[in-house]
């Protein structure tokens, strides 16, 4: 909305600031943790009247999770008001990777809302049947991949691109679009399985975004793109208005997150974070570098899949406990050690899935 504001510029004012993505991300970021400090408070406070008694906890969890009775969850309202909001006054409207990223993140964010409604009014933790929740995120990310496909330029329609090898591209076809769905549905999933402990979710979270906000930015350059050796795809420069706007929010209900917890993310925003990491990497045509900045996630998904299968099989398990973060809680770390450690792990791998941008 503010970018409309240059066509009062003569080039030579203030108002010329609006033209560069690097000042409206800046401001969509200070907006978006502006946001959430002022209506972090208010809304923890709405919900724990309205939730009365929280979030459910697991009865097989782990024993410390019983002291967390009563928390509030659906904090990640807080989350996605900040990013929608801080987005539609910092980006340009019409730029149709804005519209995809926002509108998979509000999608998702919806899904999640009813999976904690359910769980919290019926007091257990079956909310949303998981078919229900997965045929809606599919439908979802199906309607964003079309669209992303379409404003793609032609030579990457539909094409898989690979890290480190600047001509590789594989054509896949129609099959992109049940491809690009995948990603977009395992990231939210994956983020939603990472959120187990205080803050844990969050800053890989953050960590991605701002990955993926440089990311976009090159790619969506053409003197970058250029020199890094990377495909160009016009317009996903925008999207670093986004990504900034959600390490804002992030930040914000990261002060009211860290542990103890005041509030819990819930489905509601990790669902749709996870949901906007998948949308990004596929606008960009970074499917495949996703994995590795989301390196985490990816584990925490697997050592659920590896846990149910083996489980299946042989009646054993293969970790004490799944996501993989409660095996650690099993073996007596302490959650705020589990929690550090996955972040620096994250930053390891956000800074490895860069590296790709100029190992060519």
């Amino acid at each position: 909305m503010f970018y409309w504001l240059t066509l009062f510029s003569d080039g030579g004012d203030f108002f010329n600031l609006f033209r560069y993505i690097t000042f409206r991300a800046g401001g969509a970021f200070m907006t978006a943790l502006l946001f959430g400090f002022i209506f972090g408070q208010p809304l923890i406070n709405v919900l724990r009247r309205r939730q009365g008694k929280g979030q459910p906890i697991r009865n097989d969890g782990p024993e410390g999770h019983f002291a967390k009775a009563g928390t509030p969850t659906m904090g990640g309202l807080l989350i996605v008001g900040a990013l929608l909001v801080s987005t539609l006054l910092w980006a340009r409207l019409d730029n149709g990777y804005v519209w995809i990223t926002m509108g998979v993140t509000l999608g998702f964010a919806l899904i999640g809302f009813a999976d904690d409604y359910a769980k919290v009014s019926k007091q257990n933790t079956n909310g949303v049947p998981g078919r229900v929740r997965l045929a809606l995120g599919f439908l979802i990310a199906g309607i964003a991949t079309v669209v992303a496909s379409y404003l793609h330029p032609v030579g990457l329609q539909n094409a898989l691109a690979f890290p480190i090898f600047k001509d590789a591209l594989l054509n896949l076809g129609l099959f992109f679009i049940p491809f690009a769905m995948f990603v977009i549905v395992g990231a939210a999933n994956a983020v939603n399985l990472t959120d187990g402990l205080d803050g844990l979710a969050i800053m890989p979270v953050m960590i991605a975004a701002g990955a993926f906000g440089v990311i976009a930015y090159a790619v969506g350059r053409v003197d970058f793109s250029a020199y890094l050796d990377v495909h160009y795809v016009p317009g996903t420069g925008e999207i670093l208005v986004f990504t900034a706007a959600l390490i804002g929010g992030g930040l914000g209900f990261l002060w009211y997150n860290a542990p103890p917890a005041a509030v819990f993310m819930g489905d509601t925003g990790s669902l749709a974070l996870g949901g906007a990491l998948g949308a990004i990497a596929v606008a960009t045509k970074h499917e495949i570098v996703l994995g590795i900045i989301g390196g985490l996630f990816v584990v925490e998904a697997l050592s659920v899949i590896i846990q149910v299968l083996y489980f299946k099989r042989t009646g054993r398990r293969v970790f004490l406990m799944a996501p993989i973060h409660h095996h650690y809680e099993k073996k007596g770390w302490a959650e705020p050690q589990i929690v550090i450690r996955f972040w620096i792990i994250s930053l390891i791998l956000a800074m490895i899935g860069l590296a790709t941008l100029k190992l060519r």
